[in-house]
């Protein structure tokens, strides 16, 4: 910026401080001007965090205007202008070009920025820019539009990108983005993805973020935007055609299922889950999409992404615990237990626990039954039904670990021979089922599991 425009923000820096209440210590002003527009905000603030906003007068505002016409005989000019002074006179001064999006209450409407670039014509816009003013609802799909297009693509014989190595299968994707959700959640972060009935979302910290819906019958749709994606800067600045993003999509790809960067036109990628298969149009693939989505790629991937929320440094033994979370995620079969192993004992086991309930994959039913009090079940039994003697004493009870229970027994004697002896399978909801020796547990546990399942899967 040449000497004139420097002495310019220095003075309009001094008219500003003049108009300073008492004990202010920081004054932050942005100007947002177009050749017919302009908004300002002029704050002051004091070293107890109150502040104080102000209209700068008209004398101040030329001066702004004047500065803006300085850049624009050096170049593009700026769009917005940004002044941080301190009551010791220490002065930066931003002159914003829109890499940024800006702030909402300094943006202008199209027909301003439009009527700028008449006057002021530039060579590129930033993404973000050329797409608010040109975009032209080109990727708004509302369910009409869908159906025609569907329709037209199946009489032309169009068929979409078959996406054969780009996502795990849906089922694992989604078991992933859960069990990520519910690590962010249970460290506390405000990052990270997060889930809803068949609903899932993701924003990076970088401007790039997706959602994936889960819709009836097995299908779903995977949709999000890359910041400053090549593409979208070619297509609005008028170097290329716009990526057909739903080229060969059924209709139920439409706006109800979409990221909501679709009505901005910032969408850079639709995908979407039939009859066991991704499929895409003309989105890129995976690795053009990696900063959209979670780290979903593979159960290693996600155990590395949760061990470091777990501990900066973890240690073998809390990867493990992670990947064992991760695995029942996968097998939708994930207990407090596991939770608690994965995460330790101050971390928010319960809004974690409800991210995979909303998902589906906590286990179905209660946590794993203690010992002891499947033990007092089987005594409790026994007595109410008159069966206790001698010869099947309950203070002699064993109980053994089953995938959704215990079997417990009294065992038997070194040189003891008991033919079909009395033995009880206690599910985790404390439901006793009595049988014998003679019944194989391996024959006994499939119904046992089965049963358990059917009891919970409401």
């Amino acid at each position: 910026m040449p000497q004139r425009a420097r002495n310019l923000a220095h003075r309009i820096a001094g008219e500003l401080r003049e108009l300073g209440p008492r004990g202010w210590v920081r004054l932050n002003a942005a100007f947002a001007l177009t050749v017919n527009g302009q908004r300002t905000r002029v704050v002051f603030s004091d070293d107890q965090q109150r502040s104080a906003q102000i209209l700068p007068p008209t004398e101040v505002l030329a001066l702004v205007a004047e500065h803006r016409r300085l850049s624009a005989e050096h170049g593009d000019p700026w769009w917005r202008l940004e002044l941080d002074v301190t009551a010791a006179g220490e002065l930066s001064v931003d002159h914003d070009y829109g890499d940024e999006p800006f702030p909402t209450d300094q943006m202008f409407g199209p027909q301003d920025y439009l009527a700028d670039l008449a006057a002021y014509p530039r060579e590129d816009l930033p993404m973000w820019l050329a797409a608010y003013l040109r975009h032209d609802d080109r990727q708004s799909r509302d369910p009409r539009q869908a159906a025609i297009a569907a329709r037209a693509d199946r009489e032309s014989g169009y068929l979409p990108v078959v996406s054969e190595d780009d996502f795990p299968t849906f089922p694992l994707l989604w078991s992933r983005w859960a069990a990520i959700s519910a690590a962010f959640v249970a460290v506390g972060s405000e990052w990270g993805p997060r889930v809803l009935p068949s609903f899932g979302w993701f924003e990076g910290s970088r401007r790039s973020g997706s959602s994936l819906y889960l819709l009836p019958g097995g299908r779903a749709v995977l949709s999000g935007g890359v910041w400053n994606a090549p593409e979208l800067v070619a297509a609005y600045n008028g170097r290329a055609e716009l990526p057909r993003l739903f080229a060969g999509a059924p209709q139920w790809v439409a706006n109800p299922v979409l990221n909501t960067r679709a009505a901005g036109g910032l969408l850079t990628f639709c995908y979407w889950w039939e009859r066991g298969r991704w499929y895409r149009g003309e989105s890129p693939a995976a690795a053009g999409v990696a900063a959209a989505v979670p780290g979903i790629w593979t159960a290693a991937t996600v155990t590395e992404v949760i061990s470091g929320l777990v501990a900066e440094v973890p240690t073998a033994e809390q990867r493990a615990a992670v990947a064992e979370f991760v695995a029942a995620a996968e097998r939708s079969d994930v207990t407090r237990a596991v939770l608690a192993a994965a995460f330790g004992p101050t971390a928010d086991l319960d809004a974690a626990h409800y991210q995979l309930t909303l998902a589906g994959v906590a286990r179905l039913g209660p946590d794993p039954l203690p010992e002891s009090e499947a033990i007092d079940a089987v005594r409790h039994h026994v007595r109410t039904a008159g069966e206790e003697t001698p010869a099947y004493p309950l203070d002699r009870l064993r109980a053994e670990r089953l995938p959704v229970g215990w079997m417990v027994y009294v065992p038997t004697e070194p040189d003891e021979l008991v033919i079909d002896r009395a033995l009880y399978y206690v599910a985790d909801d404390g439901v006793v089922e009595q049988t014998t020796s003679s019944m194989p547990t391996s024959a006994y546990l499939p119904g046992l599991e089965k049963r358990f399942r059917q009891r919970h899967s409401q």
